[in-house]
């Protein structure tokens, strides 16, 4: 039998027998490993047999991890990393060398952003495109591209990547494509649809949900043919050839870089997503009434949030997404100071996080954009005015009514 995202998720744990028959793993401290045979070391250190070898490259907490959000992405296998932004940097160091080319959207996380301004000054060379319209990736495809990098849904102003469209060119010039589902989560959207090839999650977001714990996880969908892919070295293909890919980068990426994801972040996500499903579908539902109510407000210049209808991918969203997630962001009139607004609200709380239960709000410009200076702030459309919300689970009534009297002060 087939059973249902919330379903699956929820029982995951209970597919292997569980000592003391808990009905979730356990978290598991250990860093060390021991066996009473040295050669059944020597096997697991090789890859040559299942098991641990030393906590840096995993344990059974963040292995239990591992399988859940496999299900979730309907993937293969998963590396969990410390954090989101190691999961990005471990799979480009594991996967890319000098010379190689990337095309990226330019509509990016600022963290990612400065990641890949980093990158390019040390032998990889990253194109920025408006990856709304595949034929701006193709454009930018050169002899050297190795991979396309995209987010389902930018962070903070909610453009959407062409994503079906990408995947098939990825798919015909034989491109590693890398869909970031954090905006949107696995319940919301499924990138192995559109043909990607690996799925990079903040599992600090919405996964995990509950704004207690750092992670992060890259997913191989098992769509990439590895055996066509040059940068395999010749020590990580004793697997199959399907496994070739995310053992490099638990081994190049994982393991070197040491972005270690402990065992108890890993048991605080993974017991967090198993309410993935209702918090997403409430969140996403409180966003879409909170957007309706603000774009008709007159102090608010603009709302940016897929599900209303004048949003430039609104259609395409609907398309590819089961909703349209619970990032926004609006653009005060000008008089307004942002800052003295997010003050009057009294549910809201300012905070750098998203994906929280609870409604979080942040000026843009001045804080999580501020580093990369005006001039590329204007290219990416961020406004000195731009506020990004990342909604919750409140009372929609209870929400509305708060920036109603926020804006009333105003």
């Amino acid at each position: 039998m087939k059973n249902g995202f919330t379903t699956t998720i929820l029982h995951s744990d209970l597919e292997a027998p569980i000592e003391h028959n808990s009905v979730h793993k356990p978290m598991h401290a250990a860093v060390a490993f021991g066996y009473p045979d040295s050669r059944d070391l020597v096997k697991v250190f090789k890859g040559d047999a299942a098991g641990y070898a030393y906590g840096r490259q995993g344990n059974p907490t963040t292995a239990a991890l591992e399988s859940k959000v496999s299900k979730m992405e309907d993937g293969i296998a998963t590396a969990c990393f410390a954090t989101g932004m190691a999961a990005i940097a471990s799979t480009f160091v594991a996967l890319l060398r000098a010379g190689d080319h990337v095309v990226s959207s330019s509509f990016l996380f600022g963290n990612t952003n400065s990641l890949f301004g980093t990158f390019n000054t040390q032998g990889y060379e990253i194109s920025f495109v408006d990856a709304t319209d595949v034929s701006n990736v193709a454009q930018a495809i050169r002899p050297h591209t190795r991979m396309v990098f995209v987010e389902t849904i930018a962070n903070p102003r909610t453009q959407v990547a062409d994503l079906t469209r990408i995947g098939e060119l990825c798919a015909k010039y034989n491109l590693i494509y890398v869909v970031d589902n954090t905006m949107t989560s696995p319940y919301l959207y499924r990138p192995k649809r559109d043909k990607a090839g690996l799925v990079i999650n903040s599992l600090t977001k919405y996964i995990g949900g509950h704004g207690n714990a750092l992670g992060g996880s890259v997913t191989d969908t098992g769509l990439f043919d590895w055996t066509r892919y040059a940068n395999i070295y010749d020590n990580y293909k004793n697997a199959k050839p399907a496994m070739w890919g995310i053992q490099q980068i638990r081994k190049k990426g994982l393991r070197d870089v040491g972005a270690t994801l402990a065992a108890e972040p890993a048991h605080r996500i993974a017991t967090g997503a198993e309410t993935l499903a209702l918090r997403m579908e409430r969140s996403s539902g409180n966003a879409l009434a909170l957007a309706r109510f603000l774009a008709g407000h007159p102090k608010i210049t603009k709302v940016y949030y897929p599900g209303l209808e004048d949003h430039p991918q609104h259609r395409l969203a609907g398309e590819l997404f089961k909703n349209y997630g619970a990032l926004m962001s609006i653009d005060l009139t000008g008089n307004i100071d942002c800052c003295d607004f997010l003050n009057r609200l009294e549910l809201v709380i300012s905070s750098s996080h998203l994906g929280d239960n609870r409604t979080l709000a942040i000026p843009i410009a001045q804080t999580i954009y501020w580093e990369m200076g005006a001039a590329r702030r204007a290219e990416m459309g961020i406004s000195e005015s731009l506020i990004r919300l990342s909604i919750g689970i409140e009372d929609a009534d209870d929400l509305i009514g708060d920036f109603r009297q926020a804006l009333d002060k105003s």
